[in-house]
């Protein structure tokens, strides 16, 4: 990927204090009936979300045929850490799916892909790519695309940190996203606009839930 993508990466911090009080919120009312959510399926929603007005972004490029394919259909790579490397499962369809269903789609494939069980099909196909350290997420990474997709969003972790709001320090969780794109395809304010897209979705959760 890195010898024939030309990278570039570019980073965002996001406010994540009121996404994460949803998300503490809906855990524990439907937490046990329908599966806790983790911070993924909010941010596979805001990437659907983003993807109309940025289809770029939601692509494969084939370096010898030297040809662009843009994508309707929003299939998540998700970058998962097993014994034998790294692999990439795919939710497909993530349009199609609520929290909930793509929450227990990223358990079932990481622990399929974990456990050796994944077929083919499950780790081929994607259009664009999320990957994330958890705690181990750092400050700041610089994601390598998983080719021949075009974009990949990388994740990093949530520390509550001061911040000015209204002119006084107030406690905030604060999230960085670190978003590599392929410069042929993606130009640089596209991607910067596309990250924007995503912090503002992200940092008022409700407009995960307007289309």
């Amino acid at each position: 990927s890195k010898r024939h993508i030309p990278h570039f990466t570019y980073v965002e911090e996001i406010d994540v204090t009121e996404l994460e009080a949803l998300r503490v919120r809906l855990n524990g009312i439907w937490g046990e009936t329908r599966g806790r959510l983790t911070i993924l399926p909010f941010l596979m929603r805001a990437i659907v979300l983003a993807v109309p007005s940025f289809p770029q972004v939601n692509a494969r490029y084939d370096d010898d045929a030297g040809v662009v394919t843009r994508f309707g259909a929003v299939h998540i790579g998700v970058a998962t850490q097993t014994e034998g490397g790294l692999m990439v499962p795919v939710v497909r369809h993530a349009e199609a799916r609520d929290l909930w269903s793509s929450a227990a789609e990223v358990t079932r494939l990481a622990d399929a892909a974990r456990s050796g069980k994944a077929v083919r099909e499950e780790l081929s196909g994607s259009t664009i790519t999320i990957t994330s350290l958890g705690p181990l997420g750092g400050i700041v990474t610089t994601p390598v695309i998983n080719h021949p997709e075009v974009a990949i969003v990388g994740v990093n972790r949530i520390v509550a940190r001061p911040m000015i709001r209204d002119g006084a320090f107030v406690a905030r969780q604060m999230m960085n996203l670190s978003s590599s794109f392929d410069h042929r395809v993606v130009d640089g304010a596209d991607a910067a606009r596309f990250v924007q897209a995503l912090r503002g979705t992200l940092e008022c959760p409700a407009l995960l839930f307007v289309e």
